[in-house]
Formats: structure tokens, C-alpha cells, sequence
């Protein structure tokens, strides 16, 4: 009897385990993408199609910079976009939003560069002599201010721009100067400027971006450069890069604007099987040609820059991007 009630526990763990690793890998995956109105939610569609054609059902839904890292690291969702930088911040904890470090987090891929964007009306820079983002914190200039909501990338780079490049909370200063701040969308945030109830609006996207040529299309504006002690100040809080906007992308950039820069990932919850990711990401490589014709961006993505340098990537991604480097 006391055999018997062995060999049914020994039967009971094996199944449990077996159960386990079943469930590291749910039917159906769940990829956070961005707002609407920008590449990583046009993109987002375009991923999840793909995988679920090639017999990884995957849906696609709106997220964040921020927030998909979080839901990944709870498993409330299975991957999604954000930047490099940010899964960094994630992982080694103490820096606001990631009070305490996420371990359940890593990265599928660098995908391409994420530039960002200091977006000023034309006639507003003028009248103000604004050259960099700096001449708007030297001169405290009651600048009408827009940037993507709390828990998107992109406020979380802005956000950290002037705190650790121009030492202000910009949310308060900016009231306290007698502007104003909102929260928007690409799409909305490109209205408000081309209307005239916005003089800024910073986000960060890639390096060919449509919705940067639509608001050319809508308005006349300039790109303001980031300062070089604020690019500084980036680079050693997180590791950002300096990236330069060139002429011939935009009309609006007739001289290099120096910006931040950084990369556009897709992190991964680190408890999905090596097996799978190495799919994904295969799948990702070999459907490359088609993604860009959506995201021209993607045109970027490569074996050498996909697996990022000092943030964890998982290790299943990893043996793949390797395998073909």
C-alpha cells in the first residue's frame, strides 16, 4: 500500500510538472502594441497577423512603453513594444515607475532606432528666438505643451529629458510659467498643432516617422535639437545614444538635429518557453520584407543589433538572432 501511494505521488508531481510547462505557453498570445495614430500600433497588427498566420495566434491590442513592461513582467500580457532603454530601467529598479526591479522581463528583439522629437509651430519658435529645447527652460517660456500619456515610452523619455537633462519637473514648471500640459494621441496631438491650441509637441517614434511628415503637411514647424548636456544626462541615467535627424527625411530639417536616441524592442515575458521565442523571433527575420512594407523602419532590423548589449534578452531570442548572425 505504501508503494502504491509512492508511485501515485510520483505520478501526481510528474503530471503537475508536465501541466507546468504546458502552461508556460499559452494558446493564444497577447501583444501589448502603442496609441493609435503610430507605427508601434500599425505595427502591432501587422506582428500579430503575421505570427497568427504562421500558427502562433496572437491578437493585438492599444498599450504602452511602460505599462506592456509591467503587464508582461504580471503576465497580463504575453509580449509587446517598448524601448530598450526602458526594459533597463525595468530590470535594475530605483527609477520611477520601476521602484523595485522586474524579473520577469527581457527582450524578443531590437527591432529599429527610436528617435525622439521636440516638434515646435514655426511662427512660435520665431517670435520666442527658441533654438534648442533648452531655450524653452532658459527663457520659461508659457509654452502650450503636449506630449503622449503617462505610461506610453514617450512620456516616460520626455518626462526624463527635463528632469535629468534640464532639472524640472516639466509638468509643474510649465504651469508654474503659465502654459499648459496635455496628454494626447499622435493623431489628436498632430491637430492640436496644426490648429494652433498647441505650440510643442514631443513624442518619440522612429526615424522615418508619418506622422512627423503630417504635421508638416498641416503647418509650418521646426525640430528642436536636445542639448548636449541633456543628451548627456540621458545617456548616463539609461544608456540612450545621441542620434542625429538629417536633411532629406523631413522639409522641415534643412541642418542635423541632435537628438536622443534609443531602440524600438519588443520585451518579452521571460516565462514563455525558449522554444517559442525562437519562433517568434525567427518568424520576425524571415517576414522582415513584408513588415517594412508597413513600418519602413523595420527595414533596419538586423542579427547584430537585435540582441541589445547591456539589457537582458531572452535566451531562447537570443540563440536564434545568433544562429543567424
Amino acid at each position: 500500500m505504501k508503494k502504491f501511494l509512492l508511485a501515485l505521488m510520483a505520478l501526481a508531481l510528474i503530471v503537475g510538472t508536465v501541466g507546468t510547462a504546458m502552461a508556460e505557453d499559452p494558446a493564444q498570445l497577447r501583444f501589448m502594441a502603442g496609441p493609435p495614430g503610430g507605427n508601434w500600433f500599425a505595427l502591432g497588427g501587422s506582428l500579430s497577423d503575421m505570427w497568427s498566420k504562421n500558427g502562433l495566434p496572437t491578437t493585438s491590442g492599444t498599450g504602452g512603453g511602460v505599462s506592456n513592461i509591467v503587464n508582461a513582467d504580471r503576465a497580463k500580457g504575453d509580449m509587446g513594444f517598448s524601448v530598450t532603454s526602458m526594459v533597463g530601467a525595468a530590470t535594475k529598479g530605483g527609477e520611477p515607475p520601476f521602484k523595485d526591479p522586474l524579473s520577469n522581463v527581457s527582450v524578443l528583439a531590437n527591432l529599429y532606432t527610436q528617435y525622439t522629437y521636440f516638434i515646435v509651430r514655426k511662427d512660435f519658435a520665431e517670435e520666442n528666438g527658441i533654438k534648442t529645447v533648452g531655450d524653452i527652460v532658459e527663457k520659461k517660456l508659457p509654452v502650450r505643451f503636449a506630449t503622449l500619456k503617462p505610461g506610453t515610452s514617450s512620456e516616460f523619455v520626455i518626462r526624463n529629458v527635463f528632469s535629468k537633462g534640464y532639472g524640472i519637473n516639466y509638468r509643474k514648471a510649465i504651469n508654474d510659467w503659465g502654459g499648459k500640459v496635455e496628454f494626447s494621441s499622435y493623431s489628436d496631438g498632430s491637430n492640436l498643432l496644426a490648429d494652433n491650441h498647441i505650440d510643442c509637441f514631443a513624442f518619440s517614434v522612429g526615424r522615418v516617422a508619418s506622422v512627423v511628415m503630417q504635421i508638416e503637411s498641416q503647418t509650418d514647424i521646426v525640430i528642436l535639437p536636445v542639448d548636449e548636456k541633456a543628451r548627456q544626462a540621458m545617456t548616463e541615467a539609461f544608456g540612450t545614444v545621441s542620434f542625429t535627424i538629417e536633411p532629406g527625411i523631413y522639409k522641415s530639417v534643412t541642418e542635423p538635429v541632435e537628438t536622443i536616441g534609443d531602440y524600438t524592442c519588443v520585451v518579452v515575458r521571460n516565462d514563455l518557453s525558449e522554444d517559442l521565442t525562437y519562433k517568434l523571433a525567427k518568424l520576425i527575420w524571415e517576414n522582415k520584407e513584408t513588415l517594412a512594407k508597413g513600418v519602413k523602419d523595420m527595414q533596419e532590423l538586423s542579427p547584430e543589433s537585435a540582441v541589445p548589449a547591456a539589457v537582458p534578452a531572452h535566451p531562447g531570442a537570443a540563440k536564434f538572432w545568433k544562429s543567424v548572425q
